[in-house]
């Protein structure tokens, strides 16, 4: 065999294989074309006769249907309906059309956008956010209710957790902040949702918290995220799912310390995994030399606001309704407010396209601020709003 294989240039598997195909008979009886070239048909493949019925069947549905249905599963109702035998199914059907070429829509799925896309300068990983959320209302077994504070920054995934017990105050709150910001350095943007320990009193309108002060006084842009929206607390509510798998669901605690020293290891663990990423974040402003809290200074800077107008195109901000544009309605804008400009500016956002962010509405926005009750912790801040809103 090894030699025929040689004299007529073919592999010896081929000589093998005429070889093993003629069986007993000598070669040069046997008939090698009539055996068809390639794989065998497949047992279950769908006949050809029955492939040309389900395309007129689709198609006489298409041209005469009274529902306008002629997709896959109104054929295969149609067809069982008129006794046809041996009907494949609804998956089957849809495959008969798409190998025809009857399927010419398909479903366009966009390109997520990229992190940090709604807010300046952060989609270009120019600048770092800090994102702050509260797990609640944890049951130490035997012990008291827990809230955990934990904070992710965005690009280096810088992580930060705190228990504590419950109910936690704002003023704890901002003490975690200042001792995390003055370990790390300040971010660009500090992002919260609307708990009132983040934003301050909702039953008032144009009312600001101590964090959001203690924000503006650092020079640190606070960003609220739209009520019941998802994503745009991704990064920390995946880190609080971490900290529940690895901390929370993995230990027996049986006292806060216990909590406490469970989850000082994990952050330190979790710091170190990632501290390339950590490293190559943006960098940091170095938190201020002397720096002290007044809760008495007039507000400096910007707030941001990221919320979703209502089918009329208006959006609530710090109490107060202002219409963005009729063609804006059920769409995210990015509200800034500038107090040293004393406007609010309207962005209109769009997932499909993070880049183009127009300006919708410029509103005069003027305020005078009380004086702050440390007594009563909280904060009462009256302003005015012209009819631009």
């Amino acid at each position: 065999m090894r030699s025929v294989a040689k004299r007529y240039g073919v592999a010896l598997r081929t000589v093998q294989y005429w070889v093993r195909y003629a069986g007993d008979r000598r070669i040069d009886r046997v008939d090698f074309a009539s055996k068809p070239t390639g794989a065998a048909p497949p047992h279950n493949r769908t006949l050809p006769e029955m492939e040309t019925l389900l395309v007129d069947t689709r198609r006489e549905l298409r041209e005469s249907s009274a529902l306008g249905e002629y997709g896959a599963l109104a054929v295969h109702q149609d067809l069982s309906l008129c006794g046809v035998t041996g009907v494949p199914s609804v998956s089957t059907i849809h495959r008969v059309f798409r190998r025809n070429g009857l399927l010419t829509r398909r479903r366009i799925r966009y390109p997520a956008p990229p992190p940090g896309w709604y807010l300046p300068n952060l989609e270009t990983v120019a600048v770092e956010l800090d994102s702050f959320d509260f797990i609640e209302e944890l049951r130490i077994e035997n012990g008291p209710l827990v809230d955990v504070l934990n904070g992710v920054s965005l690009h280096g995934g810088l992580p930060a957790s705190w228990p504590a017990e419950s109910p936690v105050s704002a003023i704890w709150t901002l003490e975690r902040l200042v001792e995390h910001w003055r370990l790390f350095g300040l971010p660009a943007y500090a992002q919260f949702d609307n708990d009132t320990r983040f934003q301050g009193a909702h039953q008032f309108a144009d009312s600001f918290g101590r964090i959001v002060r203690l924000c503006l006084g650092l020079g640190i842009v606070p960003v609220f995220a739209p009520p019941r929206e998802t994503g745009f607390q991704a990064a920390v509510e995946g880190f609080n799912s971490r900290w529940k798998k690895g901390v929370w669901n993995r230990f027996h605690h049986d006292s806060l310390p216990t909590l406490l020293t469970h989850t000082q290891r994990y952050v330190a663990a979790y710091r170190s995994r990632h501290a390339k990423r950590i490293e190559a974040a943006p960098a940091r402003t170095p938190f201020p030399q002397g720096w002290s809290f007044n809760y008495q200074l007039e507000p400096r800077g910007c707030i941001i606001y990221i919320r979703r107008a209502d089918e009329q195109g208006r959006v609530r901000v710090l109490g107060h309704t202002c219409h963005v544009g009729d063609g804006w309605g059920h769409r995210l804008t990015r509200c800034e407010v500038l107090f040293d400009e004393k406007v609010i500016r309207f962005f209109g956002l769009r997932r499909r396209e993070p880049s183009e962010q127009p300006l919708l509405k410029e509103a005069h926005y003027d305020f005078a601020s009380r004086h702050f009750s440390d007594s009563t912790r909280c904060q009462v801040l009256h302003a005015q709003v012209t009819n631009e809103c």
